[in-house]
């Protein structure tokens, strides 16, 4: 299509919706007429309240001050992910966000970890990552100068209020409604209009589809199809609660797996966000609920709500004049905290290759490359956590170490328990570190390493290993509480919350 894209329309606001606006608006707003459209008897599932650390960058690219940003979002810092239960019950081992002591151009630091370990050297590879042993001891603080890398906790109604305020600030107009239908071009199939119960028609030469997993653009009107990934990652199904804060909170996410999926908690400023995930097949909804309700030790704040899910992708999603961000694009689950990364990856991937002058063929391919390459790499990762596992005490676990795992994943996990080699390609989200973190917490334990770190002799090795978790201990040593340091440099007003 040669038309000029100059009306953008974003159908459904929530986190998806607002980060789409308030990016464009930053970026190509003095090039776009932008209107999203939204209804406050829709609700958003606002429980993506873990992040990942490339949103830090995402803030930057808007302008966003952190310490603003956070008492908006009444949010926290995260140093990783604690899980428990997840290789065997009573085991737990932390993801953490940062590198594990100093690589060398040939191989990574776990090499000469694996090494060491041989002559006797028992500390875990954490300790010698300040991330790890930061989260471990419930401390943080961050500055300028700061080489700790982190993400945020943060409470996603607050967040998308956050970001519309932004964006109405740069121009987006928002229209209050709800679609009832969308009307196509008869020749093209291209989108021409959106339709409101009012009757007020919302005219555009682009699409965005934030309506989440409904997808009421991308599918219902589109037809684009939809791609099951349930037999890679079996569960199905959430419940959620959300209960006031009676202690400081943690600088990690904890993910602590039961016998039919996990449970989440994200400790926020005024709040603690919790949720079972499980698999229909192995668990009731009354049986989740109820394991959820007893797991929580703080007053609830709303009842449980529950939420099911498809774990897949569109198999484009950008087709015709429409792209799909966040639910409506494709859902993998809760786990590693993906959801609005791929938002804004996502949003920064179309601002990119944005169609001024039309849509072109050749765009929509890379875009819709880009897009299932990032999406398969997630995948891969979160299917990892089930299925490099001992755990064979219930049917669910039995089942999610006998499936069947794409080959793309069983390559690394074959390169990494023959050489103890992990990789990061271009793209991909994982580090090298979040790869070796997790499989040897899931416990995949290599054969052999590389011959590199067999050219330190053993005294030199065991002084640079001492040398390092040292220097590890001393900066973590120094840094006050996660809690203290929140308090001091974004706490947030009670009235943030009240009004939400």
């Amino acid at each position: 299509m040669s038309t000029e894209v100059r009306r953008v329309v974003i159908a459904g606001g929530g986190t998806a919706g607002w980060i789409a606006a308030a990016a464009l608006s930053r970026q190509l707003g003095s090039l776009l007429e932008i209107t999203l459209i939204e209804s406050e008897q829709i609700g958003i599932v606002g429980v993506g309240e873990s992040t990942v650390p490339p949103m830090r960058v995402f803030n930057k690219l808007l302008g966003i001050d952190e310490q603003e940003f956070m008492r908006a979002c009444a949010a926290t810092f995260k140093l990783g992910i604690w899980f428990e239960n997840w290789r065997k019950p009573g085991d737990r081992y932390i993801h953490p966000f940062g590198r594990h002591g100093k690589p060398t151009w040939l191989c990574e630091f776990h090499h000469f970890w694996l090494r060491a370990r041989e002559l006797g050297f028992s500390a875990p590879l954490g300790e010698y990552c300040c991330e790890w042993a930061a989260a471990n001891a419930g401390k943080f603080a961050t500055s300028p100068q700061s080489e700790i890398n982190f993400a945020y906790h943060i409470d996603a109604a607050l967040y998308a209020r956050f970001l519309r305020g932004l964006a109405e600030r740069k121009g987006v107009r928002r229209i209050e409604g709800k679609i009832s239908e969308v009307r196509k071009a008869a020749d093209t199939g291209y989108i021409e209009s959106l339709v409101l119960e009012s009757g007020t028609v919302v005219a555009g030469d682009f699409f965005i589809d934030c309506t989440g997993f409904r997808g009421l653009l991308i599918e219902q009107a589109l037809h684009t199809g939809f791609e099951d990934w349930s037999h890679w990652l079996p569960c199905d199904r959430a419940v959620a609660v959300q209960a006031e804060s009676l202690k400081p909170p943690d600088p990690y996410t904890s993910a602590i797996a039961h016998e039919a999926g996990w449970r989440w908690v994200i400790p926020l400023q005024h709040r603690v966000g919790s949720g079972v995930v499980y698999c229909s097949r192995y668990m009731s909804d009354e049986t989740a609920r109820d394991k959820l309700v007893l797991s929580i030790q703080d007053k609830a704040i709303r009842p449980p709500f529950f939420l099911r899910f498809q774990p897949g992708r569109r198999r484009r999603a950008w087709n015709r004049n429409c792209v799909a961000f966040g639910l409506a694009s494709g859902f993998i689950e809760p786990l590693e905290s993906t959801s609005i990364h791929m938002i804004v990856s996502g949003v920064t991937r179309f601002m990119q290759l944005f169609p001024f002058d039309g849509v072109r063929q050749s765009l929509v391919d890379r875009y819709n490359e880009e897009a299932r390459a990032e999406i398969e790499h997630i995948r891969d990762f979160v299917v990892l956590h089930y299925h490099a596992t001992e755990r064979d005490d219930t049917p669910f676990w039995r089942h999610c170490r006998s499936m069947e795992i794409p080959d793309s994943l069983a390559r690394r996990m074959r390169l990494f328990q023959e050489a103890a080699h992990a990789w990061q390609a271009d793209g991909e989200l994982f580090r090298v570190d979040s790869w070796v973190a997790v499989m040897l917490g899931q416990g995949i334990v290599p054969k052999h390493y590389h011959p590199a770190a067999r050219t330190l002799s053993d005294a030199e090795l065991g002084n640079v290993m001492n040398s390092l978790r040292a220097q590890v201990s001393r900066t973590v040593a120094e840094l006050p509480s996660h809690d203290a340091f929140v308090r001091e440099y974004c706490r947030a007003n009670s009235d943030v919350w009240e009004r939400r």
